[in-house]
């Protein structure tokens, strides 16, 4: 069954994606309904470079060079950048350009889409984040024999605990002796138990 203009217009209006269209000269010449209530500005504001003022100044030179080299070689593309949202606030975008052609084959532009993935990247960036804590915690812990209470070195060697505190630089250790264990010695050594 083929799609009436209405069908396919309705279709492509109506997309949960925001689509996009450049002629040869690699200015847009069309954005789909999802776009424009994305960005809050109209079919005026965003033809030809206006779309460009609405991505991050950040990503503006890398997302703008990206788009030309590819468009001028014709290939496929995929990249990500912010644009900002019509409340203000940039949204990180997947955007992905694809050449198309006439019956005939020959080339008339590109058509594109977007999808929000900020969700996605603020969900990775917190992974990423609890996974650092990890390391950095598991980086802090000692591994102390039980026993004789040397301390294994990252190169599994156990050293004794002056040995290892002296090679990085952690401070100086001094000896003393608990009240615990002045006791303890102190039993020992008379003979009498503990308190």
């Amino acid at each position: 069954m083929e799609l009436s203009y209405i069908e396919y217009r309705n279709l492509v209006e109506q997309a949960p994606i925001l689509i996009w269209r450049a002629g040869t000269d690699k200015l847009c010449n069309y954005f789909n309904d999802r776009w424009l209530a994305f960005t809050g500005r109209t079919m005026e504001q965003e033809v030809g470079n206006g779309w460009a003022e609405g991505v991050h100044p950040e990503d503006f030179d890398r997302c703008i060079e990206y788009y030309g080299s590819n468009f001028d070689a014709r290939r496929v593309f995929e990249m990500e950048y912010r644009l900002r949202r019509h409340d203000g606030r940039y949204r990180w975008l997947f955007d992905r350009g694809v050449p198309y052609h006439d019956e005939g084959g020959v080339f008339l532009g590109y058509i594109g889409s977007c999808i929000d993935i900020t969700d996605q990247r603020e969900a990775e960036a917190r992974l990423e984040e609890m996974r650092r804590r990890r390391i950095e915690q598991l980086e802090e812990l000692l591994p102390i024999c039980a026993w004789c209470k040397k301390i294994r070195d990252d190169a599994g060697y156990w050293k004794e605990m002056e040995e290892y505190v002296a090679a990085r630089n952690l401070g100086t250790v001094t000896h003393g002796i608990c009240n615990d264990c002045a006791r303890r010695e102190e039993s020992a050594a008379t003979g009498a138990g503990p308190d």
